[in-house]
């Protein structure tokens, strides 16, 4: 169990490092896996990147329920690991596995009996249903695959494992990009290819991760008096995994409502700008989440253990570090948007929508590290309904509202404007009630 003796001694620099810098890596392979797919069908045409587009609240919906288990799962192990409850942590382990399986089963049949009704739900036209339809489809069929290599990768980095967790995004992004072009342009296979190129990597990073708590060395081990289901255990997971479940539920009303609303005043080219905007937003910000990623284990781990001081140094770091990077990603996407969307699509109606559109969209971005750092701070420590209430700031409570009332007013033009007023909003408000939690932090010290 060394590596919980370090999170409780190791200077918190060098161990946020030690944890980060394998999870930013890992992230930022990953949001290279997420958008490889729409780098290649990009290629096809504006219409195939359009209708990419409209498979997002699906895709979110695949990541809500992920997250749900292994988010929920991968905080109360760090938890239990700090209280020194291995025994306990093995149970949310087993417990985590049976409901991904489960869940992502069910996913998988209900998404392939009403898809076509919902993605004309999602914002899909005549021209672009096809090929939305073709993804999705092959898409589901893998659900179960992502949804336990995503869940249980979590838990990896959660036990003390960020190397490990990193190489299992790594792979998965490997193989994808090397199917990818094969499957697209070789073969010929089209939308089709990139989906089957995305299932193929998914069925082997869940492979792996299965491997890991079976047979690899790992502190937790993946044992079958521990599948079967245990209702308190799985209240806990679903009541911390309830934060990022719902931040994904509301990425996809938010997205549905979104790309509705640019058919509406900008037509299909603008949800395709918009999925180019995404894809950017993807990889500019995986290193951020990576941040947040390796904090979390950190925070959980010390908070169990009584050191507050060690919280709020992990805290302090991963907030400095988190706006830096924001600071770049700001600079990068004012000074040149064109140069990045032009990896995407050539299209210079495209170019153009998507260049203005990611000026505004993206403008609060400085401010946005502390605003995830701090919602996963409370996350991290278990307090699920207060980290809820923060996630769902943004995308729920202001940015949805803001996307069905500013486009009656400024067309597409609001639509840009909604993301940096939301992002304000929920900024200070984050603040206050960080604030309030440093004060009462500092009143359990002993």
């Amino acid at each position: 169990m060394a590596n919980n003796n370090s999170m409780s001694i190791e200077p918190i620099g060098k161990l946020l490092l030690k944890f980060s810098v394998p999870a930013i890596v890992g992230m930022v392979v990953n949001g290279l896996y997420n958008v490889v797919d729409r780098f290649f069908i990009g290629k096809l045409g504006a219409l195939a990147m359009t209708g990419i587009g409209i498979n997002f609240p699906f895709m979110s919906l695949i990541m809500a329920f992920s997250s749900l288990v292994g988010v929920g799962a991968a905080a109360t192990i760090s938890i239990r690991l700090g209280e020194n409850r291995k025994n306990d942590a093995e149970k949310t382990l087993g417990n985590a596995f049976t409901l991904l399986t489960i869940i992502m089963f069910l996913v998988s049949i209900i998404g392939l009996s009403f898809k076509t009704h919902l993605l004309y739900l999602f914002g899909a036209s005549d021209a672009t249903i096809g090929y939305a339809s073709e993804y999705i489809t092959i898409i589901l069929l893998g659900t179960v695959f992502q949804g336990i290599g995503l869940g249980l990768n979590s838990i990896i980095n959660a036990e003390g494992n960020p190397r490990k967790a990193m190489f299992t995004m790594l792979i998965g992004a490997i193989i994808n990009i090397i199917l990818n072009p094969i499957f697209v342009f070789i073969l010929h296979m089209g939308v089709s290819g990139s989906a089957l190129a995305t299932v193929i990597s998914q069925f082997v990073s869940s492979i792996w991760v299965i491997s890991h708590f079976i047979g690899g060395k790992s502190n937790l081990k993946l044992q079958g008096e521990n599948l079967k289901l245990n209702l308190p255990i799985i209240k806990g997971i679903i009541s911390i995994g309830m934060t990022p479940f719902f931040a994904q539920i509301a990425a996809t009303i938010e997205a549905i409502i979104s790309n509705n609303a640019l058919r509406t005043y900008g037509g299909d080219i603008s949800i395709s700008a918009m999925t180019v905007i995404n894809s950017i937003i993807i990889l500019l910000f995986m290193p951020l989440m990576g941040i947040t990623q390796g904090a979390q284990p950190i925070i959980g781990f010390n908070y169990g253990a009584k050191q507050f001081n060690r919280v709020k140094e992990t805290l302090k770091i991963a907030i400095i570090a988190a706006t830096t990077l924001c600071m770049i990603t700001f600079m990068v996407t004012q000074i040149s948007p064109g140069i990045i969307i032009k990896i995407f699509n050539n299209d210079p109606q495209l170019i153009q929508i998507a260049s203005h559109g990611i000026r505004i969209f993206l403008l609060m971005t400085p401010i946005i590290g502390f605003q995830i750092v701090s919602s996963n701070y409370f996350q991290a420590i278990g307090k699920a309904k207060i980290s809820l209430i923060l996630s769902m700031l943004r995308q729920v409570i202001i940015l949805i509202p803001m996307l069905l009332i500013l486009p009656n007013f400024f067309g597409l033009e609001g639509i840009w404007m909604a993301g940096p007023i939301a992002d304000f909003i929920a900024f200070v408000i984050t603040a206050i009630l960080l604030y309030k939690e440093m004060r009462l932090l500092a009143t359990t010290e002993f």
